[in-house]
């Protein structure tokens, strides 16, 4: 039974297109850490669900945890960009003495003020949020609890924000282990995973992970993105989305499509 799946597996991507081997069957979509990569994720997925493809359940670090988190809460990715064309620097920057130079608590009110529900079982799909342990050096899945704080705790980039406490456990970023926010779907999930290209600030050199089940989204030459450059971040929102609606009419080459912003 497993190598029919696998093999209906290898079968599909070799011929479909992507928006065809997503039309299929159910699938989970992971989205990779990236420092701001969270816009390219937002225009992604808007023209994901405008195209009535929604996955059964979401997984992701950092920017893909905020994304999938939001989404799954009940905040539909248009929605979830309005919000990010609007945002501004000084909404989420609260530099106070601590690990880091952010508190964070900025951060966790617009979390709050825009989450439909920040609790993780009251969401429509199965949610899984990687973060990083700081005592115990590994990465850790959050699949219960409050929503708002296992985001926080995933976003948390080591030097610019605090980390997270939740049950008296300390969170980095989850990106630190996981960047491509993969570590909550079981092996044999039917995944989409949309691998951020921008470099993150602990690698510098981003392969793109493959596994049986899999296909992966790349689009390349986004604008990168940060706190001081939140213009590039609305750019690259628009650009994903339109990058995203040429995708899904490309075909599948060896797990993996890849298309140009």
């Amino acid at each position: 039974m497993a190598d029919a799946r696998d093999a209906d597996s290898r079968d599909a991507r070799d011929g479909d297109t992507l928006g065809d081997w997503l039309a299929a069957r159910p699938f989970a979509l992971a989205m990779s850490s990236g420092f701001f990569s969270f816009y390219a994720h937002t225009g992604m997925l808007s023209t994901l669900t405008g195209r009535g493809l929604s996955p059964r359940a979401v997984a992701g670090s950092s920017a893909g945890a905020l994304v999938g988190g939001a989404w799954a809460a009940g905040l539909p990715a248009d929605a979830l960009a309005h919000r990010l064309e609007r945002l501004e620097r000084a909404e989420f920057w609260d530099p106070a003495v601590g690990a880091g130079l952010l508190a964070g608590r900025r951060f966790d009110r617009i979390l709050r003020d825009m989450l439909p529900t920040t609790a993780i079982r009251a969401c429509r799909v199965p949610v899984k949020i990687s973060v990083f342990d700081i005592v115990r050096r590994a990465t850790a899945v959050l699949d219960d609890g409050d929503l708002a704080h296992a985001i926080r705790a995933s976003c948390a980039v080591p030097a610019l924000f605090h980390p997270v406490w939740i049950a008296k456990r300390a969170y980095w970023d989850g990106g630190i282990l996981d960047r491509p926010g993969l570590a909550g779907l079981a092996g044999d999930d039917r995944v989409l995973f949309h691998h951020s290209a921008s470099k993150s600030p602990w690698r510098t050199k981003l392969g793109v992970p493959r596994r049986p089940g899999m296909v992966t989204l790349v689009i390349d030459e986004l604008p990168r993105s940060g706190p001081f450059r939140l213009e590039h971040g609305r750019r690259a929102l628009a650009l994903a989305r339109d990058a995203t609606q040429r995708a899904l009419d490309t075909r599948i080459v060896d797990g993996v499509v890849r298309v140009r912003a």
